[in-house]
């Protein structure tokens, strides 16, 4: 089983770190994780004011068992260093934007070294390098993925608007390339904070995909989040009932069982047992 397994990844929330109430906001909503953002939701002329603002969240903490996570802003900015030496003075994951190949993500670790890194996937380019990005791993602290959509529907100049087909493959292979190397994998925002029904629509969606939780941009879309990305009673009771057949001392030398009318192999214990974990 993956490391991030057992942890409970469904909702990542974006917080601007210029803003002291979302921030503080943040330490009280029911979301998994909480990414205090220094790039996009951030004017440039509130770039410094932000990384002071994040560097003093995460060192005051109250965040309870929520993670935390810096996204600071690309490394072919102006703003890259200055976020790195800000970020140098807290013990956090980084969320670095536009990581196009293992190169670059190996450039960053360099300047971030030991730091656990999570790569924001929305170009083209890294599409075209996921796999090679995914195995990064070996070599550098990278813990998640992280779908941008906005930006890959731009670069693609595709439409978005109404369903997300014209980017399901580049979605598929980001969940390969993670799974293949054991890495957590998040779907990107839906933008309709108005949508519930929508939004909730697509969590569908990125569960069917295989994601273990989407990123958000508005706490009113956590709950829906948590809801459809945690696994249901019934998710729960099946994947105890193959676990114990499994674990039945008769059942050890079977590879395939018949439960409950259903042909079930040996190796979806695995996934079962992924599915209590998550439940917590």
């Amino acid at each position: 089983m993956n490391s991030f397994a057992a942890g409970r990844r469904r909702s990542a929330l974006y917080m601007p770190a210029s803003n002291p109430r979302a921030i503080a906001k943040a330490r009280t909503l029911p979301c998994d994780v909480v990414i205090l953002d220094l790039e996009d939701a951030v004017a440039p002329e509130a770039k410094q004011e932000a990384r002071t603002a994040a560097v003093a969240a995460v060192r005051e903490g109250g965040f309870g068992d929520r993670e935390v996570i810096i996204r600071v802003n690309g490394p072919d900015t102006t703003y890259w260093s200055e976020d790195c030496a800000a970020v140098d003075n807290v013990d956090i994951p980084v969320l670095i934007p536009k990581v196009g190949s293992a190169a670059m993500l190996a450039e960053c670790a360099g300047r971030l070294p030991g730091r656990p890194l999570w790569a924001m996937i929305e170009t083209c380019e890294a599409i075209l390098n996921i796999g090679e990005i995914a195995a990064s791993r070996a070599s550098v602290s990278l813990e998640a993925f992280v779908i941008g959509t906005n930006d890959l529907g731009k670069e693609m100049f595709c439409r978005l608007e109404t369903s997300r087909r014209p980017v399901w493959a580049a979605l598929t292979m980001a969940v390969i390339a993670a799974r293949r190397h054991g890495i957590a994998v998040f779907d990107g925002v839906f933008n309709d904070i108005a949508d519930i029904e929508s939004f909730e629509a697509e969590c569908r969606e990125g569960v069917e995909f295989g994601f273990d939780g989407k990123t958000l941009i508005h706490p009113g879309q956590i709950d829906g989040c948590n809801r459809i990305f945690s696994p249901t009673a019934d998710d729960v009771r099946w994947a105890s009932a193959i676990i114990a057949a499994f674990e039945a001392p008769e059942n050890a030398g079977q590879n395939a069982l018949k439960i409950e009318g259903r042909m079930v192999e040996r190796l979806h214990t695995e996934t079962a047992k992924r599915v209590i974990a998550k439940a917590g």
